[in-house]
């Protein structure tokens, strides 16, 4: 039995399908390389304001764990979809909806 594709969809094929898996995966990826440079980077910083606190005064680490934190945030709600605002789906669904809408006004 075939699935009938919905009015003004295309089919995609399995290359297309592939090629956005493997864009996806590679967003993934970049994103687990951002967390773990996040980690040790503000770890390093961590232990740096730990050993010289005395010397020049109070806690700074947070500053940049803060700064970067909010990138990083954005970085992942990116990929994962979370608010994913400006992807290409985003994109052709605006497209979509606003050809929609002028197809309305011209009656």
């Amino acid at each position: 039995m075939s699935r009938r594709q919905p009015k003004g969809e295309m089919m995609i094929d399995e290359k297309e399908l592939e090629k956005r898996a493997r864009e996806q995966m590679e967003a993934q990826k970049g994103f687990y390389v951002h967390l773990m440079t996040y980690i040790i980077v503000n770890a390093g910083l961590f232990l740096i304001n730990a050993g010289t606190r005395s010397r020049y005064g109070g806690w700074w680490f947070y500053w940049p764990l803060f700064g970067w934190g909010i990138g990083l945030a954005s970085h992942a709600f990116n990929v994962f979809g979370v608010l994913a605002l400006f992807t290409s789906d985003w994109e052709e669904r605006q497209v979509k909806r606003l050809m929609d809408r002028e197809r309305r006004r011209q009656g």
